[in-house]
C-alpha cells in the first residue's frame, strides 16, 4: 500500500512540472526570464509574473522535450524582469561599459519593461560617463512620468548628470524641486557648482545648507573645500575649517588632506603647514598636497626636503607625488635631486606612466639636461600626446627649435594626435626660427583640426606670422579669431612695430583699449618703445596713464621703458621723475637713465649717475656701452678712456665689439684719429662695418681725406653695396673742398643704384604729427612757412649768420636746393607759426643734423626767443638763446 502511494506521488511530481511547462509554452509572455541574472542552480530560470511559480530548465523533474523547445524560443519571447535588467546594467557599469548600458536601456524600452529607481540610477550614471546630455534629458522625462520622480537617489543622479554635462541650470531645477533634499543631494549640488567653475555659488550653497540645519558629512566638506581655489576665497576657507572642527571631522584623513590642498591653493602656505603638522595620520594624498603647496609658492627646496621626509616615514609615493616633486626639482633646477627621484620612479615602477615620464622630461629640460630628457623620452614604452608635447617643449625651452620641428614631423608620421599645446610649442619654434613656410604648413594642419578656433593657438599663429614678417597673414588670423585676448593683441601690435609700422601699432593699442582689453607689462613695453621711436609724446603720456590705471608702474621693465620714452621724446626732466619715483632701482632702470643723459649730451650727469650706480648694482656690458656713448657725445675723451681701461680688471666686464665701436667713435670725434685706427687694428675681434663707419664719420668731421679713403676701401671690401659709405666718403671730400673726387664718388653711387636715406623731419602740433622733406612743397601751409623762412633769413643775416658755402655747393649739386630748404628748417618755421609765442618746440630728424642747419638753429633760437629741442639720428640738441647744449660737439 505504501509503495502504491509513493508511485502515485512520483507520478504527480512529474505531471505537475510538465503541466506547468505546457502552461509556460502556451503563454510565455506571462513569465519572467531570469536566465541572465542566474547565479546558482537553485535560482529559477523562469517565474510567473502573477503567481511567482518557478521553473528550472535543468531540474530533475523537467521533461526532456522542454530543453529542446526552450532553445527554439525566439529572443524576447519571454521577458526579462526589471531585476534581471538591473543586474545586467550593473555588470556593464562595473566594467565602465557605459555605451552598452544605454544600448540595453533602449532594448528595455522596446520590450515595455517598467524601470524602477535602480534602473534610472544606472542609466543616468552611464549618461554622465559619456557626457550624453540629450539622452539624459530624455531619461529625465521618463523619470517625471514614472513613480521615481521623488526618489532621492534618482534626483541625486540627475543633479550629478546635469552638473557634469555642463547644464548647471537643469541641475539647479532638479535640486529646487526636491521636497526635502538630503545631505547627499546638497553635496552633489555643491560639487556641481565646483565642476562648472562657480566656486562662489558652491560656497553660498554650503552656507545655505547650514542655515537649513542640514548636517554636512565628509563628502560635503571634501566638495566645498575644493571650491576655495584662490586667495579671494581664503576667509571662506577658514570659515569652512571652523565648521570641520565643529562637526568633529578635523582628524579625518580625507578632510585634512583637502584642507591642506585648499590652503595651498589660497596661497596660505602657513595655514597648510599647520593643518599638515596637526594631522594624526597622513596618507600619500596629504603628503603630495603639501609638496605641491611648497612648489607652487616657489619653495622647491622645501618640497624636495618634504619628499625625503615622506620616504623616511615609509609612505609610498604615487604618480601625483612624483609629478609634484619633479616639478619642484624643475623649478629649482635641482638636477642631482631630480636624478635621485628618477631612480625612485624606476624602483616604484612608474617609469612607464606617461604623466610621470612627461614630468621627468620637463624636469630634465628645465635643468638644462636635454640629453637626459631625450633618453627618458626614447625609453618610454608608450608615448602619447602628453609625452610628445613634453619632449617638443623641452627642445623649445633649450633653444633647440630645429629639433622640435623634426620631432613634430616624426609625431605626424607616427599618427599621434596633436593638441593645442603641441601647436603652441611648434608655432613658437617657427617664430624664433623665422620659419614662415613651416609655420604656414602648421597653420594648415590646425585648420583641419578641432583646434582651429582655439584661443591660445590663434594667438600663437598671430605671433608667428608677425615675427616672420607676414603681417597680412597675422591680421587675417587676428580678424578671424572669435575673441581677441591680450596675447593676440600684443602679438599683432608687436608685429606692426617690428615692420616699422609704428603708427599702425599705436592705432591698434588704442583699439585694444576701446575693446576693453587690459594691457600687461609686455604690451606696455612694446608700445612705449614705439612711442620712443616716433617721439610721440602725446601717445606716450596716454600710455603712461594706462600703465598707472592697470597698476603696472611698479614693473621694472615698464618703468625703464617709460624712462626711455620720455628721454627719446626730449623730456629728460620727466624721465628723471619716473626714475626717482621707482621704489627699487634695477640695473635696467639705471642703464635707461644713463642712456637718457647720454643722448641729451648731459655728460656730467651721466658720470655722476655712473658713480652712484657703481655703489648699488653690478654694472654690466650694456652699462659701459651707454656710458662710453655718453662720453663720446660730450667730448669726455679722458673719462671714457679711463672707464674703458677699468672695465675688465675692476668691473669684471669683458670688452666686446660694441665697446670698441664706442671707443673708436669717442677718439674719432675728439680728433684722435690715429689712436682710433690703431685701436681697431689691435682688436681681438674681427672689426665690423659699424666700427669702420664710426671712424669714417670722424674723418669727415676733421677733414682727413687720406684716412677717409683708406677706411672707405675697408668698408666696401666688406660690403660693396653700402650706400652710407659712399655718402660719408663724398662728405669727406666736400669738407676738404675736393669737389672733383666728390662728384666721382656720387656718380659711382648712382651708377650702382645705391640710394641714400632721404632726410625727414617731423614735429607734433596739437596732437598731429607734421612731416617735412627737403624742399617740401606738399604741406598745406607751405606759403606761410616759406614766408617765415624768408623773414628769418633776413634777421639771421643782420645778426651775423653767414651760410656755409661748402653746403651750398653740395646742395646745388644734389638737387639745386639751398640748405635753408632742409627739412629741419621747414619744420622749425612751421612750429614758429603754429604754436604760442615763447613755447618750446620739439623737432625730430631721422638723419644727423648738418653743420649749417645746426648754426642756423642757434640763431633762430635767439631771434625767435624760443627753446628748440632737436633730436637727430645720434642725440638731442637743446638750442636756447643762441647756444646749443652739445657745445658744437656732435
Amino acid at each position: 500500500m505504501q509503495a502504491l502511494k509513493q508511485n502515485k506521488f512520483m507520478m504527480c511530481k512529474q505531471i505537475v512540472p510538465e503541466k506547468r511547462w505546457r502552461q509556460f509554452f502556451s503563454e510565455p509572455s506571462k513569465w519572467w526570464d531570469h536566465r541572465f541574472d542566474k547565479r546558482t542552480a537553485k535560482y529559477p530560470d523562469f517565474k510567473h509574473k502573477e503567481t511567482d511559480v518557478a521553473l528550472w530548465i535543468n531540474g530533475r523533474s523537467t521533461p526532456d522535450w522542454v530543453k529542446a523547445k526552450v532553445v527554439s524560443l525566439l529572443p524576447g519571447t519571454v521577458q526579462r524582469s526589471v531585476f534581471s535588467w538591473n543586474t545586467m546594467l550593473t555588470r556593464f557599469m562595473k566594467f565602465g561599459q557605459h555605451r552598452q548600458v544605454l544600448e540595453r536601456w533602449e532594448e528595455m524600452q522596446k520590450e515595455d519593461i517598467y524601470p524602477d529607481s535602480f534602473t534610472y540610477v544606472q542609466v543616468l550614471k552611464a549618461c554622465t560617463g559619456l557626457l550624453e546630455l540629450e539622452i539624459g534629458r530624455r531619461i529625465h522625462r521618463d523619470v517625471m512620468e514614472s513613480g521615481s520622480k521623488s526618489d532621492i537617489f534618482v534626483c541625486n543622479s540627475l543633479i550629478d548628470m546635469y552638473s557634469k554635462c555642463g547644464s548647471l541650470e537643469d541641475a539647479c531645477k532638479v535640486f529646487k524641486n526636491m521636497p526635502i533634499p538630503d545631505v547627499v543631494c546638497w553635496s552633489t549640488m555643491i560639487m556641481g557648482y565646483v565642476k562648472c567653475g562657480q566656486g562662489s555659488k558652491a560656497l553660498q550653497l554650503f552656507f545655505q545648507m547650514q542655515r537649513e540645519d542640514v548636517q554636512p558629512d565628509i563628502i560635503t566638506f571634501v566638495n566645498v573645500l575644493s571650491a576655495c581655489t584662490s586667495s579671494a576665497a581664503l576667509e571662506e576657507g577658514r570659515h569652512i575649517h571652523a565648521h570641520v572642527i565643529r562637526y568633529g571631522f578635523e582628524y579625518d584623513i580625507f578632510v585634512g588632506s583637502c584642507l591642506v590642498d585648499m590652503y595651498n591653493k589660497c596661497g596660505s602656505i602657513e595655514d597648510a603647514i599647520e593643518v599638515f603638522q596637526t594631522m594624526s595620520t597622513r596618507n600619500v594624498v596629504s603628503w603630495s598636497s603639501m609638496i605641491v603647496g611648497y612648489t607652487d609658492c616657489n619653495q622647491g627646496e622645501k618640497a624636495v626636503s618634504l619628499f625625503s621626509q615622506m620616504q623616511l616615514e615609509r609612505v609610498n609615493p604615487d604618480r601625483v607625488t612624483f609629478m609634484a616633486v619633479l616639478n619642484a626639482c624643475a623649478s629649482t633646477e635641482a638636477l642631482e635631486e631630480g636624478r635621485c627621484v628618477h631612480a625612485q620612479v624606476i624602483e616604484k615602477r612608474y617609469v612607464s606612466d606617461v604623466f610621470v615620464g612627461s614630468s621627468l622630461i620637463d624636469m630634465y629640460s628645465k635643468c638644462g639636461s636635454l640629453e637626459d630628457a631625450t633618453q627618458v623620452f626614447h625609453s618610454m614604452p608608450d608615448c602619447n600626446t602628453v609625452s610628445w608635447n613634453a619632449m617638443i617643449g623641452a627642445c623649445v625651452k633649450n633653444s633647440q627649435e630645429e629639433k622640435a620641428l623634426v620631432l613634430f614631423q616624426q609625431m605626424q608620421r607616427e599618427k599621434v594626435e596633436s593638441d593645442n599645446t603641441t601647436y603652441v610649442y611648434v608655432l613658437n619654434a617657427c617664430a624664433r626660427l623665422l620659419e614662415l613656410d613651416f609655420g604656414t604648413y602648421t597653420h594648415m594642419l590646425i585648420s583641419r583640426s578641432k583646434y582651429k578656433s582655439d584661443f591660445f593657438v590663434g594667438s600663437c599663429l598671430c605671433e608667428m606670422y608677425a615675427h616672420c614678417g607676414s603681417i597680412v597673414d597675422a591680421c587675417r588670423v587676428f580678424n578671424n579669431m572669435p575673441t581677441q585676448d591680450l596675447v593676440s593683441w600684443s602679438a599683432i601690435l608687436l608685429g606692426h612695430s617690428k615692420l616699422g609700422e609704428e603708427k599702425s601699432a599705436l592705432k591698434l593699442f588704442k583699439l585694444m583699449q576701446q575693446a576693453g582689453v587690459a594691457g600687461d607689462a609686455v604690451t606696455f613695453v612694446s608700445v612705449l618703445h614705439v612711442c620712443a621711436s616716433l617721439a610721440a609724446i602725446k601717445e606716450g603720456r596716454y600710455v603712461h596713464l594706462k600703465v598707472i590705471q592697470y597698476g603696472c608702474e611698479s614693473d621694472v621693465l615698464v618703468a625703464s621703458s617709460l624712462i626711455e620714452m620720455y628721454s627719446k621724446c626730449g623730456r629728460i626732466d620727466e624721465a628723471e621723475r619716473v626714475f626717482n619715483s621707482m621704489p627699487i632701482l634695477t640695473l635696467t632702470a639705471w642703464n635707461a637713465m644713463l642712456d637718457g643723459y647720454g643722448i641729451h649730451g648731459l655728460g656730467k650727469q651721466a658720470l655722476r649717475l655712473c658713480d652712484e650706480m657703481g655703489k648699488q648694482v653690478q654694472m654690466d656690458s650694456a652699462t659701459f656701452v651707454t656710458l662710453l656713448s655718453a662720453c663720446s657725445h660730450t667730448g669726455f675723451v679722458d673719462e671714457g678712456h679711463c672707464y674703458f681701461e677699468l672695465m675688465s680688471p675692476v668691473f669684471d666686464v669683458a670688452t666686446t665689439v660694441g665697446h670698441y665701436s664706442c671707443m673708436v667713435d669717442l677718439l674719432g670725434r675728439g680728433g684722435y684719429l690715429d689712436e682710433a685706427e690703431d685701436m681697431i687694428n689691435r682688436m681681438a675681434h674681427q672689426p665690423e662695418i659699424p666700427i669702420w663707419m664710426a671712424l669714417l664719420g670722424a674723418c669727415r668731421v676733421h677733414g682727413n681725406v687720406e684716412m677717409g679713403e683708406r677706411i672707405a676701401l675697408q668698408v666696401l671690401e666688406l660690403d660693396p653695396h653700402n650706400a652710407s659709405c659712399y655718402v660719408l666718403l663724398s662728405n669727406v671730400y666736400a669738407a676738404a673742398g675736393n669737389w672733383e673726387s666728390r662728384i666721382k664718388v656720387q656718380k659711382l653711387r648712382k651708377e650702382r643704384h645705391l640710394h641714400k636715406e632721404a632726410g625727414c623731419t617731423w614735429i607734433e602740433v596739437n596732437g598731429e604729427v607734421h612731416r617735412f622733406f627737403v624742399a617740401d612743397t606738399e604741406h598745406p601751409r607751405i606759403i606761410e612757412i616759406q614766408e617765415e623762412l624768408r623773414k628769418l633769413s633776413l634777421q639771421m643775416k643782420k645778426a651775423g649768420y653767414v651760410p656755409d658755402k661748402r653746403f651750398e655747393i653740395r646742395d646745388r649739386e644734389e638737387g639745386g636746393h639751398s640748405s635753408c630748404q632742409h627739412s629741419e628748417r621747414l619744420a622749425i618755421a612751421f612750429g614758429l607759426i603754429s604754436t604760442p609765442s615763447g613755447s618750446q618746440l620739439h623737432i625730430f630728424k631721422n638723419l644727423r643734423v648738418c653743420e649749417d642747419c645746426h648754426t642756423a638753429s642757434k640763431y633762430i633760437s635767439r631771434i625767435a626767443g624760443r627753446s628748440l629741442v632737436v633730436r637727430d639720428a645720434n642725440r638731442f640738441h637743446h638750442f636756447v638763446d643762441g647756444i646749443c647744449s652739445c657745445g658744437d660737439y656732435w
